[in-house]
């Protein structure tokens, strides 16, 4: 899957594969702290949902994308399933990150209909997310995209105050 940027580069969104995981736990340590003030409990986590992805995730209901730009990664976006919903199968849409270089390029939304199809296909009816208030252009683009803002916890999670919100549209 290619897609020609502003610049003519090609980017690519290629599947998860084990040679990501460092790159992701990396990036959103790194990210999180400079931007949120995170912890390293945040890079802890990310690193235990990926290593939990590579022991057991199914490649017919599960899957990762890494978006990538000649050799450099610029993203990522995760569909897994979170279960069922009253019968219906339930997708979590996890580890959306955009570096900011390759932010404001339509890539976040080439992701989301990527991650959404993908859903689509493997037979989930509905799709749900967490994140953070603060989180405005990911929130902005949920929103565009159908989902609605189902709660709002204020809680202190990896040693800073935030609001949690959770997500959730059919597919």
């Amino acid at each position: 899957m290619s897609m020609l940027h502003a610049a003519g580069e090609p980017i690519d969104l290629r599947v998860y594969g084990p040679g990501d995981r460092e790159w992701l736990v990396r990036q959103h340590a790194e990210l999180y702290a400079r931007d949120e003030g995170f912890d390293a409990s945040f890079g802890t986590l990310v690193d235990r949902i990926l290593r939990d992805f590579d022991a057991s995730h199914d490649p017919a209901r599960e899957r990762g994308w890494i978006a990538w730009e000649g050799r450099q990664r610029l993203g990522s976006i995760f569909c897994v399933d979170a279960g069922s919903d009253g019968g219906a199968a339930l997708a979590k849409l996890r580890l959306f990150l955009l570096l900011p270089e390759a932010r404001g390029r339509g890539l976040g939304q080439r992701l989301l209909d990527t991650c959404l199809g993908f859903a689509r296909d493997a037979g989930y009816h509905r799709m749900t997310l967490w994140t953070h208030e603060s989180h405005r252009a990911a929130c902005a683009l949920y929103a565009k995209n159908g989902f609605s803002l189902v709660s709002s916890t204020p809680v202190t999670s990896f040693g800073v105050p935030l609001v949690e919100q959770h997500w959730e549209r059919a597919i």
